[in-house]
């Protein structure tokens, strides 16, 4: 991959300066520039409210040029999505397009095949670096109009009166906003601070995700495999590569982090297979402890959560960061709607209205991802070939495959409009 000719600079977007001792003034303040709150950014611009966005991260270690070897599947709505704001272009030379998903379980001969030629007239998704991710959104900040930039900055006090937000940060600046969105992740500082109660729950597992090269390719194939400690997911990206989601028991994740790099690519081949030749890891490791959470609301006075702040998710679906985009564009949607006709976008009628949007939405993708890693975590010999006898009979059931591929590529449900690819 030739990383010169697609990477933007690393210089991070220019701030506008402010008189001293005059507060910033935005219709929204957002709180976390990843990529939810990046998206988000973009998201409320497009619609014509403006954006404060404050991040802890310094820019340029967000936009280190080298590879972790983390990357997200992109559904098809997301795309369109992006492709709006003005992001897509600055992912897709990069992005690796899915057309074909196969499950499996383990050693079986039985598994499910989706073939987008058969269930979709484009590819169902793709697959993305997030440090493509990142760079596309810094790339767009500064044609962002009515969005400021702030990073690193740290908020010190976050006041949610009941007609605006006052915020004050570390380095003495004060921003004045109509409503604060959380995009701060999953140890939500915003979420903290609003007293949003939480539910969650541990898996006891550890998802060791990595980047391999390989001799042959791919063919733009996704691979679930469930093995006995948890799934084991091959996902293509460009340039003979692969991101790799391995699920193992945490104890074990912790020993197989451990071995050295001979040790690990020998525990790795195991697993893989030789069906596409040699293999090679080409980024570090990385080791994320697996649990299930939600905010029991996602709103507050002045506040909505977005994101990992509202709800995360087994990667088991790969739907996390899709979901973000989907929280997004509910949100500046029901926000575009209200400044139209003149209404407080900060006001509890407006906020309940994204609330109920989006309780089903993601209390069902919960669910789903938690029921399929307990399914298939259950090793007993009568549940596994009742599973391998489930897969094999949805293979043969097209009608019941497309609605599971539409679910799967974002384009189910009451879509709102960025999801359609159309403004907000």
């Amino acid at each position: 991959m030739s990383v010169a000719a697609t990477e933007p600079s690393d210089i991070p977007p220019r701030e506008k300066s402010e008189p001293p001792g005059k507060a910033i003034e935005a219709d929204v303040l957002v709180i976390g520039g990843g990529l939810v709150g990046g998206i988000a950014a973009a998201a409320l611009d497009v619609a014509g409210l403006s954006a404060a966005v404050v991040d802890r991260e310094p820019p340029a270690v967000a936009l280190a040029a080298g590879f972790d070897g983390r990357a997200s599947a992109i559904a098809r709505a997301s795309q369109q999505a992006l492709r709006v704001l003005g992001l897509w272009d600055g992912i897709a030379p990069e992005a690796c397009p899915i057309h074909d998903i196969r499950v499996s379980e383990g050693g079986s001969l039985l598994f499910l095949h989706y073939d987008h030629r058969e269930l979709a007239d484009a590819p169902f998704g793709c697959l993305v670096e997030n440090r493509t991710l990142r760079r596309a959104i810094a790339d767009r900040m500064p044609a962002l109009r009515g969005v400021r930039y702030m990073a690193p900055a740290r908020l010190l006090t976050l006041e949610r009166g009941p007609y605006r937000v006052h915020a004050r940060l570390a380095d003495g600046r004060e921003i004045r906003a109509r409503l604060a969105i959380g995009a701060d992740g999953r140890g939500s500082w915003t979420r903290q601070q609003a007293s949003i109660p939480l539910t969650q729950w541990s898996y006891g597992q550890s998802a060791i995700v990595c980047a391999v090269a390989h001799a042959r390719d791919h063919d733009n194939v996704a691979h679930e495999r469930f093995l006995p400690g948890g799934p084991f997911a091959i996902l293509p990206l460009v340039d003979r590569r692969s991101s790799l989601v391995w699920v193992a028991p945490t104890a074990v994740a912790g020993e197989i982090m451990a071995l050295d790099d001979d040790a690990f690519l020998a525990e790795l081949g195991d697993r893989f297979g030789d069906f596409l030749g040699d293999l090679q890891v080409v980024s570090p490791r990385w080791c994320h402890p697996l649990s299930l959470q939600f905010a029991r609301e996602t709103t507050a006075p002045r506040l909505a959560l977005i994101g990992d702040a509202a709800h995360a998710m087994h990667p088991i679906a790969g739907q996390g960061l899709n979901m973000g985009i989907r929280d997004v564009a509910a949100l500046v949607e029901v926000l575009a709607e209200a400044a139209r006709l003149g209404l407080d976008i900060g006001s509890p009628t407006i906020l309940a209205r994204y609330e109920r949007w989006r309780r089903f939405d993601n209390h069902l993708m919960l669910a789903a991802t938690d029921g399929l890693n307990r399914l298939f975590a259950n090793d007993l010999t009568p549940l596994r070939w009742a599973r391998d006898v489930g897969m094999a009979a949805v293979d043969r059931i097209v009608p019941l495959k497309r609605v599971f591929v539409r679910q799967a590529m974002g384009l189910a449900g009451d879509l709102p409009r960025l999801l359609r690819g159309e403004r907000p």
